[in-house]
């Protein structure tokens, strides 16, 4: 077999003939712009082919070829799925042959006597272009790794459908709940089964129903279906011998989010937003594995999209408040008080009062939260400032520092401005630190923690016990207090009454050295009760709610 040089960037084609004289003919059309191969049989091409097929542009193909006929090799190269896309064009003084090889799967025909030399060039020339802008369109309108649509070329056919079709539609997003858990588990290359095997039953069902599927990311898929009435049916249709075998082990489960009869004057890119939206609602719930987007899911997005558009101003305006509310220690006969927690309230200028419970979960999801702590964190230390100054007292005043601010390269340096600017001491800023936020890369946090401490900064553990955070951990963290989540005191003091799960607590934070803060204190009764457990400080309703700065000096004097 001839040696073939592939390094430069002139196509080659690949002639398969036997006569040397229509050889030579070809070569003399072809040689000045393309590179050529030579084959004088049907065997000899079909090697050649196998060993090149990512570099031959072309194929001219005789029929009348000894070893192995023309229309044979044309058969076989169309039955493999490396070969089939290499464009073959017939050239033959058979005129009869010419309905059948296309029928095959020949892209053109060539007669004997060659046409002239211009026709030959300029037909080669557009087969081989049309070929590469194939080439080009399948390699990006494909998901290289489940053969769906690609994202891009679905919205396109999404926007067909549309065009010639009156129909109700559905958008529909489909994941794997914690898919990261499989990957971590089983590796990648595990992972990618599951993802295939997924895409192609979803694909089946989808098809039958007249939609169309793409793969948007990792495990995440997109369906522009006809209204669906029984989406439980689709997708235990979906999940039908799907993990089975070797992928049994996977124990992967489905969740779907769609916005049915799409308003189709939104873009696509919408719906389909919608559609994850409602997917996102039902990400960590073990009961529902079907959200479906409605009007009050619309209003809260709407709701939501609003505050986040107006934080920015919000904070220039100082609409965001902070409230005091204080803390007393109740070891003594008399409660003393002994520091406060600054809360924040939202004052919205058109909306009024918005509780935190909306606002704070919605900033922790998009990262708005870091820029209200770094707020709430400056107005705190102003007013401990302030009542130094009006009160010659030092008022210790705890901010929550979330998850976010915690991986903050620029944390230190902007706590140690705060204090610097408004001249406080490190300790008069007690950092709560939300038990959940130790979860995750505990070894950035124990030495972040370790430097706040280490500059002088009290730490307390937020909402201790809602979280996972191990004992080992709590043994090897600087803390200062663990802090009581609200819910426990409620649980322990309502019907029959049962504080061994504080008590265990209290009897932990004495073996460590750390003092108990308690939160959602609302009755003598569980004032009383937890002083005689050993709780430290407590804070709650029953000394006072969160109140502004001002109603907050009548503690001061009354220290």
């Amino acid at each position: 077999m001839q040696r073939i040089d592939f390094k430069n960037s002139r196509k080659t084609i690949l002639i398969v003939e036997d006569e040397f004289i229509n050889q030579e003919l070809l070569k003399n059309f072809l040689e000045d712009t393309y590179d050529l191969i030579i084959a004088n049989d049907g065997l000899e091409a079909l090697d050649i082919v196998n060993e090149h097929k990512h570099n031959i542009s072309l194929i001219l193909l005789d029929l009348f070829l000894p070893k192995l006929n023309g229309k044979d090799l044309l058969k076989q190269l169309k039955k493999s799925d490396e070969l089939k896309n290499i464009p073959v064009i017939i050239i033959t003084s058979d005129i009869d042959s010419e309905e059948e090889t296309l029928n095959i799967g020949a892209i053109d025909f060539i007669p004997k006597p060659y046409p002239a030399k211009g026709i030959i060039l300029a037909r080669i020339k557009r087969i081989i272009e049309l070929f590469e802008n194939r080439q080009l369109i399948s390699e990006t309108e494909r998901d290289n790794l489940t053969n769906l649509y690609s994202k891009e070329y679905f919205i396109h056919y999404v926007e067909e459908l549309d065009e010639y079709s009156d129909s109700k539609m559905d958008a529909i997003a489909i994941d794997i709940s914690r898919f990261h858990i499989i990957v971590e588990r089983f590796g990648s290359k595990f992972a990618n089964l599951v993802l295939i095997a997924l895409a192609h039953k979803i694909r089946d069902v989808i098809n039958k129903l007249g939609g169309i599927v793409c793969r948007k990311e990792e495990d995440t898929f997109l369906i522009y279906a006809p209204h669906i009435t029984d989406l439980r049916k689709v997708l235990d249709d979906i999940l039908d011998n799907l993990f089975v075998n070797e992928l049994s082990k996977a124990k992967a489960r489905l969740k779907m989010g769609v916005y049915q009869d799409v308003n189709k004057n939104l873009d696509i890119e919408t719906r389909f937003d919608r559609a994850c939206f409602a997917l996102n609602k039902i990400n960590n719930n073990l009961v529902d594995n079907i959200a479906i987007y409605d009007s009050k899911l619309h209003e809260k997005e709407m709701f939501e999209e609003q505050l986040i558009d107006d934080f920015k101003q919000a904070i220039n305006d100082k609409e965001f408040l902070v409230y005091y509310q204080p803390k007393f220690y109740i070891q003594k006969d008399s409660p003393e008080l002994t520091s406060a927690e600054a809360l924040v309230r939202w004052n919205h200028k058109k909306l009024g009062i918005i509780p935190p419970s909306i606002f704070i979960p919605l900033f922790e999801e998009n990262g708005l939260i870091q820029e209200l702590d770094n707020y709430v964190w400056n107005e705190t230390a102003n007013q401990i400032k302030l009542w130094k100054e009006k009160f010659n007292k030092s008022v210790k005043v705890s901010v929550n520092v979330s998850r976010i601010d915690i991986y903050d390269p620029n944390l230190i340096d902007k706590l140690e401005k705060i204090v610097r600017d408004n001249k406080l001491s490190h300790n008069e800023l007690i950092l709560e630190i939300t038990e959940s936020a130790y979860t995750s890369d505990v070894d950035i946090i124990i030495n972040r923690v370790n430097e706040l401490k280490a500059l002088g900064f009290i730490i307390e553990m937020d909402d201790f016990g809602t979280g996972y955070s191990s004992l080992n951990m709590i043994s090897n963290l600087p803390l200062d207090a663990l802090k009581l989540d609200m819910l426990f005191i409620k649980e322990a003091f309502k019907g029959n009454r049962d504080t061994k799960i504080i008590e265990l607590i209290i009897n932990l934070a004495k073996k460590l050295s750390l003092k108990v803060v308690a939160e959602g204190v609302e009755t003598l009764e569980q004032l009383d009760a937890l002083k005689d457990l050993g709780c430290d400080i407590v804070q709650g309703y029953y000394y006072s709610k969160p109140i502004p700065a001002i109603d907050f000096e009548r503690f001061l004097g009354d220290k």
